[in-house]
């Protein structure tokens, strides 16, 4: 089992992990990384695409041509996927190790696809909806004491731009167009993070001729800004974070494991 590590800079801790180092962007990185912008890639867009060009050169360079069933996934810097839930409360990244999935569990059998366990989005508080979502209540004042409409749909509304999921829709090809609506339009959680464990490499490059082609129609709406807001700079990692899911759970046989979010990278 191999499972790629995400970054944007050096950190030691990777390797010691047992993960696989793989730098993305404009930073310099020593020969055991790969780097995504060698071989087939679209690193240029990694200023509004992050992690996901890692997604693309890995479609590219490595899944392609592989029709073994070994199991491989991705994950984050700052975000691991767990062999069991966390009650252990980590708060160091040197104590992971013996916490990391390394290899296949026997529940997976009959799965496709390991994805993170999924968050809910139904525990917000009444101003945090009032701050973030105030044009979604002039047109639905319910949204504030009816927890199921705390969808997918709106948390994006809420931190990446009122219209700007609606928009990105529209760009869908119309096999997908209706039933991606009706997810997030009903969902009150999802598996985030764009992470996952495969062992079937067809599938998951079927996944991401799906996802790019509909990134790159997003483009000639969101193009490649400059500006500083991270929720809508980074559009295009935040749109696969919601398609990621969705897709995979129309189309294949998913699991869920639990996942940590460890921001402890002092500890390189």
């Amino acid at each position: 089992m191999y499972i790629y590590c995400i970054t944007h800079k050096k950190l030691d801790f990777i390797e010691k992990l047992g993960l696989i180092p793989c730098g993305v962007g404009e930073n310099e990185y020593p020969e055991n990384y790969i780097q995504e912008k060698y071989g087939e890639n679209i690193s240029h867009k990694n200023y509004n695409y992050g992690e996901i060009t890692f997604h693309y050169w890995l479609w590219k360079n490595k899944l392609k041509n592989n029709t073994n069933d070994d199991w491989f996934g991705i994950c984050h810097y700052r975000r691991f996927f767990l062999n069991k839930k966390n009650d252990y409360k980590l708060k160091n990244i040197k104590e992971l190790k013996p916490f990391l999935i390394n290899k296949p569990d026997q529940r997976w059998k009959n799965n496709d696809v390991i994805l993170c366990e999924p968050i809910s989005l139904q525990n917000y508080k009444k101003t945090k909806i009032i701050k973030k979502a105030f044009k979604s209540l002039i047109k639905d004042p319910k949204i504030l004491f009816d927890n199921s409409k705390h969808t997918i749909k709106l948390h994006f509304q809420m931190y990446h731009g009122y219209e700007n999921l609606d928009k990105a829709i529209r760009k869908l090809p119309l096999e997908e167009r209706s039933d991606f609506e009706k997810y997030i339009a009903t969902k009150t959680s999802f598996s985030p993070n764009c992470m996952y464990l495969s062992n079937n490499p067809v599938l998951v490059c079927k996944f991401y001729e799906s996802l790019f082609e509909w990134l790159s129609n997003c483009e000639s709406i969101f193009g490649f800004s400059k500006t500083k807001d991270y929720g809508t700079r980074r559009i295009y990692t935040f749109l696969t974070e919601r398609y990621l899911p969705y897709w995979f759970e129309k189309y294949a046989k998913v699991g869920y494991a639990p996942w940590l979010f460890l921001d402890n990278t002092k500890a390189n």
